[in-house]
C-alpha cells in the first residue's frame, strides 16, 4: 500500500466584534479623544505571514520531542497535482492522507512518526515480527499560509469530511484506493481541530487509519496514521498531536 487517503472536514469561523460606548458628556468630556474600537484595531493587524520551510523544519516535531517513537524525514513526497480525487470536494482529505497541505500553502513540511515496537525477553521471533508489522506509522505534514489560507483550508477539511462520509476514489498515478467510509472522531487541538476513522478497501478487505487535521494560527497539521495489525489503526495518533501542537504554542 503506497497511500491510504480519506475524508474530511469542515469549519465555521466566526469574527465577533463588540463596541460598547455611550454615556452622557459634558463640556470637560468633549476634548477627549475617544479611544480606538477592539472592530478596528482588527481591522488595522497585519495580514498573517506563512513560514518558510526552513522555519517550518524547526517546528515540526522530532524524536526529542516524542518519548517511545522514532522521528524520520519523509521520502518519496507527493505534491497536490498528482494526488486526486472522483470527487473534487473530497481532495482535502485525500491530501491530508497523502501528506500535501490542503489548500494553498507557502511552505510544508513532512515527518514520519513511527511508535517504537515494544520489547520482551520471552518474546518469540514471530511474535517480534507480527509486533513490528502491527506499530503504527504516522504521517506528519505541516504547512503554513498567508492571509486567511490556513482557515479557508482547515474549513474544506472539515466540509470533506460531511460531504464524503459514504466514500470516494482516491487517484495518485495509476493507482485507484476506494474510500468506503470516514467517520467523525472527537478531537481537542490548536484553535481549531477534526478527526476522522477512515476505512479503505484493500483488495476487498477494510483497511482502518486515522486522520487528525488541527490548525493553530495561520499553520495546518495533518496526521494520516496507519497499521497493519489485525484491525488496523483503533485510536487517534494523540501524542503525536500534542507534541506537535506544543511546539506551535
Amino acid at each position: 500500500m503506497r497511500s491510504a487517503a480519506v475524508a474530511a472536514t469542515a469549519v465555521s469561523v466566526a469574527l465577533l466584534a463588540t463596541a460598547c460606548g455611550g454615556g452622557k458628556s459634558d463640556g470637560k468630556e468633549a476634548g477627549k479623544t475617544a479611544a480606538p474600537s477592539a472592530a478596528a484595531s482588527t481591522a488595522a493587524a497585519p495580514p498573517a505571514r506563512a513560514l518558510s520551510a526552513a522555519e517550518l523544519d524547526k517546528l515540526i516535531v522530532g524524536t526529542a520531542d516524542l518519548k517511545g517513537y522514532q522521528v524520520q524525514k519523509a521520502e518519496d513526497i507527493v505534491t497536490a497535482d498528482q494526488v486526486t480525487a472522483d470527487k473534487a470536494a473530497c481532495a482535502p482529505i485525500a491530501h491530508a492522507m497523502s501528506s500535501v497541505s490542503p489548500g494553498s500553502p507557502a511552505a510544508s513540511a513532512q515527518r514520519q512518526v513511527l511508535a517504537e515496537p515494544k520489547k520482551g525477553a520471552s518474546t518469540a521471533p514471530e511474535d517480534a515480527l507480527l509486533g513490528a508489522l502491527g506499530v503504527q506509522m504516522t504521517a506528519v505534514t505541516l504547512g503554513s499560509y498567508d492571509g486567511q489560507g490556513a482557515q479557508d483550508a482547515f474549513a474544506s477539511v472539515k466540509a470533506a469530511g460531511t460531504g464524503c462520509a459514504g466514500g470516494f476514489t482516491v487517484v495518485q498515478g495509476a493507482e485507484k484506493t476506494r474510500i468506503d467510509k470516514v467517520a467523525p472522531e472527537s478531537v481537542t487541538a490548536g484553535d481549531e481541530a477534526v478527526a476522522f476513522t477512515v476505512t479503505t478497501d484493500m483488495e476487498g478487505e477494510p483497511f482502518v487509519s486515522k486522520l487528525v487535521v488541527f490548525r493553530q494560527g495561520n499553520a495546518l497539521a495533518s496526521f494520516s496514521t496507519i497499521s497493519f495489525a489485525p484491525g488496523g489503526v483503533k485510536e487517534l495518533p494523540t501524542p503525536v498531536v500534542t507534541a506537535q501542537a506544543a511546539k506551535l504554542g
